[in-house]
């Protein structure tokens, strides 16, 4: 599996890099840097500080490079992966995305790419939290109408968008087990007097620090409540799924693939 890395230096790239040099069944062939960045023309390891170097250019040009890979593993922003994505498709190379605060429209591009291209889209590429996930649809199921739901979630000072893709994701798990749709029942922070309206779910974002990953999901009963945590201690955790997704796509038909897929869960 020849893979590519976007973005190599930023705090997932490096991560990326790193394990899937020390994977025996992924072969990096390039890293892509942003346009006019100092690192572009050094060792992918050196950029990435991996400790060592691998042979392995960086360059801030996708198009001269992609011919050499089977996929593409984007950690980037929103902005270049909206690149990286006409490139994938116009080379038929296989993509795993996990940049988030894509809007509805652009999502629905990554479903159309789908079409000509295996293509695995995750907010979260974190076992733990994909099994999280699976929890809290089976207790939605069972208890969401008669408890309320509140989501805290939690990141570092330089996340951009909230809340987080990966809250967003659980928001619309537990929605679909009510049978509802998130974007009628979102309430996201309060303020004054704002009473809880029943059959929401609550939404609060707090950045701060250097904290890497965090998520509580509530349900509040009366006289109890059931809490539901994932804490991740550093990147490492999405980096390893990053790259398990990347090999999951070997040899797949052009489709739309998730982590689910990848654990069978």
């Amino acid at each position: 599996m020849r893979v590519i890395v976007i973005a190599p230096k930023g705090k997932m790239g490096r991560l990326i890099t790193a394990v899937a040099a020390s994977r025996s069944d992924m072969e990096l062939t390039a890293g892509i840097a942003p346009k006019g960045r100092s690192y572009v023309g050094q060792d992918l390891g050196a950029a990435a500080m991996t400790g060592s170097e691998l042979g392995v250019p960086v360059t801030d040009d996708l198009k001269s490079v992609i011919h050499d890979c089977d996929v593409i593993i984007d950690f980037s922003t929103k902005e270049t992966s909206m690149e990286v994505l006409d490139l994938a498709v116009s080379h038929k190379k296989a993509l795993v995305c996990g940049t988030t605060g894509f809007t509805p429209e652009e999502m629905q591009r990554f479903q159309e790419a789908a079409k000509e291209i295996p293509m695995l889209y995750a907010a979260n590429t974190s076992k733990l939290v994909n099994v999280m996930n699976k929890l809290l649809e089976l207790v939605t199921s069972a208890i969401g109408n008669e408890t309320d739901i509140e989501i805290l979630e939690m990141h570092d000072q330089w996340k951009k968008d909230a809340p987080s893709g990966t809250s967003k994701e659980m928001g619309e798990i537990m929605a679909h087990a009510l049978g509802k749709e998130l974007r009628d029942i979102a309430v996201y922070g309060r303020e004054g007097s704002s009473p809880r309206e029943p059959g929401t779910i609550g939404y609060h974002s707090l950045r701060a620090g250097n904290i890497p990953s965090s998520h509580t999901v509530f349900f509040g009963g009366m006289g109890e409540r059931l809490e539901i945590t994932h804490h991740s201690y550093n990147w490492e955790c999405f980096a390893r799924g990053a790259c398990d997704c990347a090999v999951f796509l070997a040899g797949k038909e052009p489709g739309f693939y998730t982590i689910q897929d990848v654990l069978n869960l």
